[in-house]
């Protein structure tokens, strides 16, 4: 595009003066990108989120439309494979937080994450009923206040994800 600079972004380094947590989904497409979000919104000071998967896909068109017409905004989100340039090297994260039972059933004992794996199902679309795109919208917005309730309930204190390791 004319007359449009790209900025280039360095990797994070994780910031060990906060527990870093990592949302999983398999596309790193929906849930794994709200949880980051409301992480990162609610907790800055206590944890340093990121979020990725096995594989990588596009942020969910009609979850980024959804937020942001109820006042939240993930436009600059993206979706990131675990060896992504937009993670910090390694795989060194306090708590992996798998948002799908399927993906935390396949790939949790596979990982370098044994010990501090977290099983979260925060839901699927592939669940939704809508017929027509209200309807598609309201059962986003639902999930997503399904997650950020889930965020603001258990990760309000890092002590607290100590119980919910699951493997």
């Amino acid at each position: 595009m004319v007359g449009r600079k790209t900025i280039k972004e360095s990797r994070p380094v994780l910031d060990r003066s906060r527990t870093s947590v990592i949302f999983v989904d398999i596309n790193n497409d929906l849930q794994s990108q709200i949880a980051e979000y409301y992480t990162k919104k609610l907790f800055p000071k206590i944890y340093q989120p990121f979020s990725a998967g096995p594989e990588a896909d596009t942020v969910d068109c009609d979850i980024i439309i959804t937020m942001h017409e109820n006042g939240e905004d993930i436009r600059r989100h993206r979706s990131k494979k675990f060896e992504s340039e937009f993670l910090p090297e390694g795989q060194d994260y306090d708590y992996v937080i798998y948002t799908h039972r399927s993906v935390f059933d396949e790939y949790a004992s596979k990982t370098v994450w044994k010990g501090k794996q977290i099983l979260a199902d925060m839901g699927d679309r592939k669940d939704f009923k809508a017929t027509d795109d209200k309807e598609l919208a309201e059962e986003m917005w639902e999930m997503a206040l399904r997650i950020r309730d889930w965020v603001k309930e258990n990760m309000a204190d890092p002590e607290q994800l100590k119980k919910l390791v699951s493997a």
